[in-house]
């Protein structure tokens, strides 16, 4: 008589399996159950660089706590906080794209400045709400930037990009995208009628990183990457069809599904699963993972500190 084997035998590591399920053992407070561990190894002598949205500055706060060799260029410019240089904090992958041609390539956006209207101060639209008193000065601190980015991005043996969002503001004329519809340009009531909200989608995304990929091979072809999708949630959503909590994981979604291909497709490009290690690993625990007060879309500090511990125990030989 047919009869149907519900659970086939196989045999699988304990990080191939369900924590707590079956036999398998339950999750650790301390250890993400990874798989093999990567070629990829860092210690404190490794020149790193890193850049991204809102969790990249907390990479870059720890790697400096633990004294590794971290790269710092343009270290007293406010737009440095976040990252290896003056990028600021850099949301999607879009704007990231657009580091590395401006760093290494031709960019040449039509509107490379904006002017209030009201104070006539100058911002720069791609860079998150960078301010100067002329164009003179915007010109020349442009020009520094560039020369510090080029000099960060060569250095480094390993860089870390940290993806944010997929959700976009671009330029209807040249297709540029702005980091964001904000800053005293906007709130003056500056012109936006060239630019455009849309949502970016999966092959968009995943090419902009092996456009990212192409520039670095070609002007650092020794540095490896290590690519992570920010467990730090949209705070609102410029959509007007989804909810922030929809918009947030789809934004999350696409960028995952897009790294995965990514890494796939490349030998020294590593995956680190700081997402998931939030999101999942430590509701699986009980934890809590957001903070309290007024941005409870970003992960505590318990949080920050399981993902970098585990960071560690990855790809650390100290």
């Amino acid at each position: 008589m047919p009869r149907s084997d519900v659970h086939p035998e196989f045999h699988f590591e304990s990080w191939q399996v369900w924590p707590g399920s079956y036999d398998n053992p339950p999750a650790s407070e301390a250890i993400y159950p990874f798989p093999d561990v990567p070629a990829l190894k860092i210690n404190r002598g490794t020149p790193i660089a890193s850049m991204g949205s809102c969790f990249a500055r907390e990479i870059k706060d720890v790697l400096i706590d633990k004294d590794y060799s971290y790269i710092r260029e343009e270290a007293g410019h406010p737009a440095s906080k976040h990252a290896s240089a003056a990028w600021e904090r850099t949301y999607n992958a879009f704007s990231m794209r657009q580091i590395f041609e401006y760093t290494f390539d031709e960019w040449r956006p039509r509107v490379h400045w904006w002017k209030a209207p009201v104070s006539g101060v100058i911002q720069d639209p791609y860079r998150r709400i960078i301010l100067y008193g002329s164009m003179e000065e915007a010109g020349a601190d442009f020009e520094r930037h560039r020369l510090a980015s080029r000099n960060a991005l060569k250095r480094a043996e390993i860089l870390i990009l940290t993806f944010g969002l997929t959700e976009i503001w671009e330029d209807k004329v040249d297709g540029f995208v702005i980091c964001l519809p904000a800053g005293p340009y906007v709130n003056e009531g500056g012109d936006m009628s060239r630019y455009r909200f849309r949502v970016s989608r999966y092959q968009e995304n995943l090419d902009n990183m092996e456009r990212i990929y192409e520039l670095m091979k070609a002007h650092n072809p020794r540095c490896k990457l290590i690519v992570t999708v920010s467990p730090v949630h949209l705070w609102a959503t410029f959509r007007k069809d989804l909810d922030v909590i929809s918009a947030s994981w789809n934004s999350k979604a696409t960028l995952r599904a897009a790294v995965d291909e990514f890494v796939s497709r490349h030998d020294n490009v590593f995956y680190f699963p700081a997402f998931e290690m939030a999101v999942t690993y430590r509701v699986i625990l009980g934890k809590p993972l957001f903070t309290e007060g007024r941005e409870p879309f970003h992960v505590n500090r318990e949080t920050v500190d399981f993902i970098m511990d585990n960071f560690f125990r990855m790809f650390s030989t100290e």
